[in-house]
């Protein structure tokens, strides 16, 4: 074996492949069909979309597991352990199992260069291969149509919404970056769009390629009744649904694309009204408006661009705080900075900013100089070197009443909560 320990393949793998991330199917496809035997042989999930992927997973994969089917999920990024990506039955794959996989993939690769995304990506699939899985729930990367995880055919593709994010390799318009999310569609298979005003060109591409649409609010619609939820697709409607305990607005919309996915696949998974409730009560996903600790509250969330900004700033308003609200802040450098931070200062009275440890972290300097610009005062701008110093400081000067937000990006939370653990 290469390496022995799974810290040392994936540094490995970062140095492996000049570019962080170059998008297409070619090389991944290569070395797919040189592992041994690859196949999944079971039912297929994907999922894409700017916000809302990780929940929509989470849904499926409560709800499919309290009917007992056994299921592995492949996400990214990690918050803590890259583990966290490679998930069946609701237990991460050990180091162990990983390391035997990374084994495999660059036996089978040759000289073939992959990024550490294709690589991870390659070693999921060929885990779940061998897992005797009933469903793969695949959340796609980056983008959909060039990104490693639409190798496999899904048999349903399910898409939760589209903004504006990763304009560099998906396009500066919503149009432009919903074709590339469609490319996990397939003809003659269900497509479902769970967000609210559907590009054009996703139906354009949908037609094209044969696949099904269906569209929330149009083929499928929800909604709330005084002590839950009701869902409704066609003639097959799911009455008295309990409110998820996943926290925010946005919730049941990704809960409902969840339902509509597993409808379509009805006749080969079918679930009973339990398994159904209990999943919805069931699923969790850290990070996303994840509220933890008192006086002061944390609210923990990897809200990164502007639609997700949104939402948090919308959760937070709908979120009663007598006291103040401080922020502990951070960004990579190729996100939309100002315009998260433009949607977030009405609902921060303190921001605590510290560098991300990664060559794609904005600096301190061009996170103040943003702050500046959006008009925040020096009073209100707080700089720190660590996540542990900035954590430190928010927990002694806030108390009972406040409330402390974490936001901005996967590794602002994911430094918080290793801290937290630590």
């Amino acid at each position: 074996m290469r390496f022995n320990n799974l810290e040392d393949w994936l540094e490995w793998q970062s140095t492996l492949h000049p570019k962080e991330i170059e998008l297409g199917l070619d090389r991944v496809h290569q070395v797919w069909e040189s592992l041994a035997s690859p196949s999944l042989n079971c039912k297929v999930i994907t999922v894409a979309g700017t916000n809302g992927k990780g929940s929509c997973v989470a849904f499926l994969d409560a709800i499919l597991r309290a009917a007992s089917y056994r299921v592995g999920c492949y996400t990214s990024p990690h918050l803590i352990r890259y583990n966290e990506r490679i998930v069946i039955d609701g237990e991460p794959a050990s180091d162990e199992r990983i390391c035997q996989a990374f084994e495999a993939v660059d036996q089978a690769r040759g000289e073939i260069p992959l990024t550490y995304f294709e690589f991870g990506t390659l070693a999921a699939l060929y885990i779940f291969a061998s897992a005797g899985l009933d469903v793969a729930l695949l959340e796609v990367g980056l983008g959909g149509r060039l990104d490693a995880v639409n190798i496999i055919d899904p048999d349903v593709a399910l898409i939760s919404t589209v903004d504006i994010d990763h304009t560099d390799w998906l396009g500066s318009t919503r149009e432009q970056i919903a074709i590339e999310k469609a490319g996990i569609m397939r003809a003659g298979k269900p497509a479902i769009f769970a967000g609210t005003d559907m590009p054009a060109s996703l139906s354009q591409a949908a037609e094209e390629k044969d696949a099904t649409l269906l569209v929330a609010g149009i083929d499928y619609t929800w909604r709330t009744q005084e002590q839950g939820w009701d869902w409704r697709h066609a003639s097959h409607p799911r009455h008295s649904l309990p409110i998820p305990n996943m926290r925010g607005r946005f919730q049941l919309q990704n809960a409902s694309a969840a339902l509509m996915a597993l409808e379509c696949l009805r006749l080969e998974l079918p679930l009973d009204q339990r398994a159904v409730r209990y999943g919805l009560q069931e699923a969790q996903l850290p990070g996303r408006y994840q509220v933890v600790g008192r006086d002061p509250v944390m609210i923990l969330d990897v809200a990164h661009n502007a639609q997700a900004a949104t939402a948090l700033a919308d959760n937070l308003g709908d979120m009663f705080c007598q006291g103040q609200t401080v922020a502990i802040f951070s960004m990579l450098a190729d996100k939309q900075i100002a315009e998260v931070v433009k949607i977030m200062s009405p609902r921060i009275d303190q921001w605590y900013l510290y560098p991300i440890n990664t060559p794609r972290a904005a600096t301190l300097n061009e996170l103040e100089g943003i702050l500046e610009a959006q008009g925040i005062e020096a009073d209100k701008r707080h700089r720190f070197e660590s996540v542990r110093a900035a954590l430190n400081s928010a927990q002694a000067t806030t108390g009972e009443g406040d409330r402390v937000v974490v936001f901005g990006s996967f590794y602002a939370v994911g430094d918080v909560m290793s801290s937290i653990d630590k």
